[in-house]
């Protein structure tokens, strides 16, 4: 058995102090380790380093073995500088004192000295240094550079050329994190800046992540502007409910106002980035149309009620149609409001037409790979992606539907040579790295996979050529690809939005089988951010929390049979059959024919003029909650700001609800209903309050057992 390899470690002396570190570590990461600090501009942990603004700077020497030390001529930038044996550090010292003055005085030659009109005033890294290492006075009284002001680099970002200390974090990050390649510098000197292609828009889906790595007020936020000052806001900590990663983010909100978001540290989930549908994304909950209070209808208007009068009606005419009533829930609910609707309606109202699903995966229980295979659906988390050592996106754009998924998997290519092989029928931002890119004709996702399958001998029975010919792939490329992926160290990658119809739901099916016959590592993930846990705790017509099967109908189903007169009374929270749901007309026609219609929602959207009562609900930083993200890992958000109005969260609807149709202990917060479902969903018991760490808790993969002979039949029966 081979032994494990061990780090090689060094023994360096900081500042008189020894200590050990990992050989080739960089100095001035080894200096935290004694608590110490060396300013930075240029350098960031996640990139490579450049050693470009010389801020870092260090007197460095080395103890020969008759114990004296023998230094270098000059400083040393502590960003470049790895770590070797009997070195000397000495970060402190008159003369590095001297250095880090004169750094500072030349980076503010010619940045203006705006700091009280700046958005980075308060929080920017320039102002900070310069107060702790920089000079008192300025010597220059020359006039400094003019530049174009707020220049808008794209709709999110603004540039101040003026300000920009030419560091480069942006142009790297593009390069090294996003991959777009979309900044680079332009002119040379004290001309440098920061630029895109021809001076087109910056539309990379990570941009807003440069405003936080400037160290400047170069880069800033187009929505942001002028709007507050650091010390006017609260922070809290919080989870992006817009993305399915579980992105973990700081809310900064004002007087109960929403004002901006930032990226969070979460090593596994986020590292510290944000996707821009996340950073900008949240603007909704300043939204003027906000419902505060619940309403009746009257005739063609709507009446300001009571919850108590709206409650009453609700609950008559819930338990009146009973069975004939059913539930449609957004999978951005939380875990606890999804929990208790369908407790609702399956044990008091004694229905199980139950769903979420607007898109994709309208998959039943025999068809889920779990049960027609015996492979779980959710293997790796997206911390591991990055350590693959092959990994297959199969169908859909990973930047648009798994932003942080995206980014990991391209810092597995960047930094360790994982080889990756993007198969779609459109080009995508995985291309620009992919080893392999396997271009498949629409809708022949099956046979796209059956020919990987084929290729990889885990087919035997797949005419490999007729599955060619019929997805368009060329046989050199998935042979290719075959050798790269037969690796166990690989993955396999797919989302909902590739089971629409039969044959993606049969590509999910042989990606599921090739990927256990590999000993490879399988994931369908959802599009919302709380998709997973609408599957784990029963916001499924025909799955109960835990997985037992039941019997109801879907969402499709449920809008027809609506349409037909059959459903009685349709709930509706936070969920518009009109807006969402992909078949406009039946949603119309379905809410035209529903007896009663509920509609629960923070922001009225088409269906409200159909309702018939409306209830405000509050949005997930006015409430607290648990969110299930796409990798299946469960995090908390607890409330932020305040709900505007009567507004209440849907779980506390659900609460009074089935108080008034059956009297009994009922949880009385988010955290007793957590208790519930750890009851009646044991995986989620980590997850109680006290329990869950800051970081979250993955819910371990379903118990699977591989079903060779399913995964044949599934093949046989290509589409």
């Amino acid at each position: 058995m081979a032994s494990v390899a061990q780090e090689q470690m060094v023994t360096i002396s900081i500042n008189d102090v020894e200590i050990q570190v990992p050989k080739d570590e960089l100095i001035v990461e080894s200096v935290k380790r004694l608590g110490l600090e060396v300013p930075i501009f240029c350098y960031h942990p996640r990139m490579k380093p450049v050693g470009m603004c010389r801020m870092c700077l260090v007197d460095v020497g080395f103890k020969q073995p008759d114990g004296t030390v023998r230094k270098m001529p000059k400083p040393q930038a502590a960003c470049t500088l790895p770590a070797s044996d009997n070195m000397v550090i000495y970060t402190d010292t008159e003369q590095i004192h001297k250095d880090r003055k004169g750094v500072l005085e030349f980076l503010l030659i010619n940045h203006p000295l705006d700091c009280p009109i700046c958005d980075r005033g308060g929080e920017c890294p320039l102002q900070n240094n310069t107060l702790a290492y920089g000079p008192s006075t300025s010597r220059f009284v020359e006039m400094k550079r003019h530049l174009p002001k707020a220049y808008p680099l794209s709709q999110y970002v603004t540039l101040d050329l003026e300000r920009c200390i030419q560091c480069g974090r942006c142009v790297r990050f593009t390069e090294e994190i996003s991959g777009d390649s979309q900044l680079a510098f332009r002119f040379r000197g004290s001309q440098m800046q920061p630029s895109t292609y021809q001076l087109t828009d910056f539309e990379s889906k990570f941009s807003g992540n440069v405003i936080e790595i400037c160290p400047v007020g170069a880069l800033t936020s187009s929505r942001y502007r002028f709007r507050a000052r650091p010390w006017d806001l609260e922070t809290k900590p919080g989870i992006c409910t817009v993305t399915p990663c579980g992105t973990n983010i700081w809310f900064d909100h004002r007087a109960g106002k929403f004002i901006r978001i930032n990226g969070r540290t979460n090593e596994q989930v986020n590292e510290e980035w944000t996707a821009d549908r996340c950073k900008f994304g949240h603007d909704f909950y300043n939204s003027p149309a906000r419902l505060t209070a619940p309403n009746r209808r009257n005739g063609n208007d709507f009446v300001r009620s009571s919850w108590g009068e709206v409650t009453k009606e609700v609950v008559e005419h819930l338990t009146e149609a009973a069975g004939n009533s059913a539930l449609l829930i957004s999978p951005k609910s939380s875990n606890e409001a999804i929990f208790l609707g369908q407790k609702l309606f399956r044990e008091h109202l004694g229905s199980h037409n139950i769903d979420h699903r607007t898109k994709g995966d309208f998959l039943g229980y025999e068809t889920r790979v779990e049960n027609a295979l015996g492979v779980a659906a959710l293997q790796s988390t997206i911390a591991d992606l990055e350590f693959k050592d092959s990994v297959l996106i199969f169908g859909p754009s990973l930047a648009d539907e798994q932003p942080m998924s995206f980014l990991r998997v391209r810092k597995g290519w960047f930094q360790r040579g994982m080889k990756v092989v993007v198969a779609s029928s459109h080009p995508t931002e995985a291309d620009t790295f992919a080893h392999v890119i396997l271009r498949y004709n629409t809708g022949s996702e099956a046979h796209a996979a059956a020919a990987i399958a084929s290729a990889m001998g885990a087919a035997p029975k797949v005419n490999f050529a007729d599955a060619l010919k019929k997805s368009g792939l060329d046989e050199a490329d998935v042979k290719l690809a075959a050798e790269v992926l037969k690796t166990p160290n690989s993955a396999t990658i797919t989302t909902h939005s590739m089971t629409v119809d039969e044959s993606g739901i049969a590509a999910y099916q042989i990606l599921a089988g090739l990927a256990a016959t590999n000993g490879s590592t399988f994931n369908y993930m959802g599009l919302e951010c709380n998709t997973q846990g609408a599957i784990a705790l029963g916001g499924l017509p025909d799955v109960l929390p835990g997985g037992a099967k039941a019997s109801g109908m879907n969402t499709r189903q449920i809008l027809q049979a609506a349409s037909e007169g059959k459903i009685k009374t349709l709930f509706l929270v936070d969920f518009d059959p009109i807006d969402d749901y992909h078949e406009t007309d039946l949603a119309t026609k379905a809410l035209e024919n529903v007896d009663f219609l509920i509609y629960a929602a923070s922001i009225p959207g088409s269906s409200a003029a159909y309702a018939s009562v409306v209830l405000p609900l509050a949005l997930p930083a006015e409430q607290d909650g648990t969110y299930t993200s796409s990798e299946g890992r469960v995090q908390r958000m607890n409330q932020i700001i305040p709900a505007p109005g009567e507004s209440k969260a849907a779980w506390k609807v659900f609460t009074e609800i089935m108080l008034r149709i059956k009297p009994s202990n009922l949880p009385f917060n988010a955290g007793e209903v957590m208790g519930e479902i750890a009851k009646a969903v044991p995986a989620f018991e980590p997850a109680t309050v006290g329990k869950l760490s800051s970081t979250g808790y993955v819910l371990p993969p379903a118990q699977a057992n591989f079903n060779s002979e399913a995964f044949a039949g599934v093949l046989q029966k290509l589409p």
